[in-house]
């Protein structure tokens, strides 16, 4: 038996009354974290004390009566757990950027952590200091709830987060096979065993539209109603790309982790990759590692397994002999100087992600070609004559 925390995601209704005392709770969460983050601030500089979070929960006790006092003790806990990440980094000698907390401008969640919400049914969500919201339960939340997270979006989407503590039993999966994946820009994922699955290019194939709504946005005047609705058009068309993509990698991810024990992948430092100017806009929205996050997920719940393993040189060496060859980006398809290896370049690489996992491969790169000879193997250097070709 295995504890675990799952999130259920659901749209809410809230009327225009339940969306202004919705907007004046950001607000006072806002008021009450930038004065508690004033208060540590003072405290230190001018006596040298720290404010423990008992202190900031009496601090907040009798203020901001218009929230939930559970919302209250939320505000203490996120300004609490931002000093312990400050002084976590600056303990850290490999953090260079210590980040001091800083003060909000907005807040656009508020979390009841333990009670102040209750489900009426599976149309009505009851909140305190709010009212009964309308609420589209289209799935019911399993386990026992501790949290509930209401959240508002840039194109005016109300959401509410339940995290549940579940007790699940490890499951054992169906399957038995096994597969490398490697994820790529010319194809997001090529399979170990030879399958291609096409990039969508979400972001790219809307950017004409997303240039028009910007340029109308951009024309409008300043605090005008006109401009408050370019934003808003604008927004949901944004909205909608990061749907697009999001239902592509769930589905992916999903139909993957039923089919597969134990799925192998690579670790890849996105990060440093993103600094590449060329290519950062396009890795940007394969989102590699939003998919890796929702296959280990869904692993779990299937009873199945994600390895990562070390990306460095997957596409550059031979996936039969294990020669290394040079392999720019420019180069898509490998050829072993060894033993003549010929096949792309990904699914080289899927199937060394597969074999560096110690997974069982269900397909060889010799399937695909007929072994040459060895003289004709031979790879001759630039000005030399072959005398056996």
């Amino acid at each position: 038996m295995i504890m675990q925390l799952r999130t259920y995601k659901y749209r809410i209704y809230p009327s225009s009354k339940q969306k202004v005392r919705l907007i004046n709770n950001f607000k006072a969460c806002k008021s009450a974290y930038n004065e508690l983050l004033a208060l540590k601030k003072d405290a230190y500089k001018f006596g040298k004390v720290s404010i423990s979070k008992y202190d900031s929960d009496a601090f907040l006790k009798n203020k901001f009566t218009d929230i939930h006092s559970q919302v209250k003790q939320n505000v203490s806990d996120r300004n609490d757990k931002a000093f312990k990440n400050f002084f976590r980094r600056v303990k850290d000698p490999k953090e260079k950027q210590k980040g001091f907390p800083r003060f909000k401008s907005r807040v656009n969640s508020i979390t009841f952590p333990q009670s102040g919400f209750k489900l009426l049914s599976d149309k009505r969500l009851k909140l305190s200091k709010i009212g009964s919201v309308p609420i589209v339960l289209h799935r019911v939340p399993k386990g026992i709830i501790k949290t509930l997270t209401i959240k508002v979006n840039k194109a005016n989407q109300w959401f509410v987060f339940f995290s549940c503590e579940q007790t699940d039993i490890i499951l054992k999966h169906p399957s038995k096979e096994e597969i490398g994946i490697d994820v790529g820009l010319e194809n997001f994922a090529t399979f170990s065993n030879k399958e291609v699955i096409e990039n969508p290019r979400f972001l790219i194939k809307s950017e004409r539209k997303l240039a028009k709504f910007q340029r109308r946005f951009s024309k409008k005047k300043k605090g005008s109603v006109n401009r408050r609705k370019a934003k808003h058009v604008l927004a949901k068309q944004h909205l909608k790309v990061a749907n697009q993509r999001e239902d592509f990698l769930h589905k992916l991810s999903r139909t993957l982790t039923l089919n597969y024990s134990k799925i192998a992948v690579e670790k890849l430092n996105i990060k440093n990759m993103l600094k590449n100017h060329n290519l950062a806009r396009s890795i940007s929205d394969a989102s590699w590692n939003t998919f890796i996050q929702f296959l280990s997920y869904k692993a779990v719940t299937c009873g199945g397994q994600v390895i990562q393993v070390d990306a460095r040189n997957t596409s550059k060496k031979c996936s039969n002999c294990g020669t290394i060859a040079e392999m720019p980006l420019s180069k898509r398809k490998f050829l072993c100087p060894n033993c003549g290896l010929s096949l792309h370049r990904d699914l080289n690489a899927s199937i060394n992600i597969q074999s560096r996992a110690g997974l069982v491969q269900t397909y060889t790169p010799v399937d695909d070609y007929v072994r040459p000879s060895f003289e004709k193997a031979i790879v001759c250097e630039a000005g030399t004559i072959n005398n056996n070709s």
